[in-house]
């Protein structure tokens, strides 16, 4: 794993960053990532699926998590999420057998939604590089 000077990683495998644990800055528990969705064409991460609710992975909601909307906690090994419990409940979701249709590169409206309710700015659009 290749470190920053100050010993945080900057690259780690996806399967490592699975079931990881996504809290928000109180230390509430706000589930763990589920996968990671990968833009094909740019290399990057579009989003961190976050499993949140049910009990045991039954009645889990999926949610779309900008990937610049989470911090790495590497001394907890886990994620934060600035966000508190009801307004993540709130978030657009999913359910495991509905994932969003994402096939359609020029039609970014569903993902337009989810990087504003996250006020993240859009990777596809910013010049930056993460």
């Amino acid at each position: 794993m290749a470190q920053t000077p100050g010993g945080t990683p900057f690259v780690l495998s996806a399967s490592s960053l699975e079931s990881d644990k996504v809290v928000n800055p109180k230390g509430e528990d706000l589930g763990s990532i589920e996968e990671l969705m990968l833009d094909v064409n740019s290399g990057r991460i579009a989003y961190a699926v976050l499993s949140f609710g049910g009990i045991l992975g039954i009645g889990d909601k999926l949610f779309a998590i900008p990937w610049d909307a989470l911090k790495l906690d590497t001394v907890n090994e886990r994620f934060v999420l600035d966000m508190d419990k009801q307004m993540l409940e709130d978030a657009p979701g999913f359910d495991k057998d509905n994932w969003p249709q994402t096939t359609k590169h020029d039609d970014d409206t569903w993902m337009m939604e989810v990087y504003n309710y996250y006020d993240t700015d859009p990777y596809w659009r910013s010049g930056r590089r993460r």
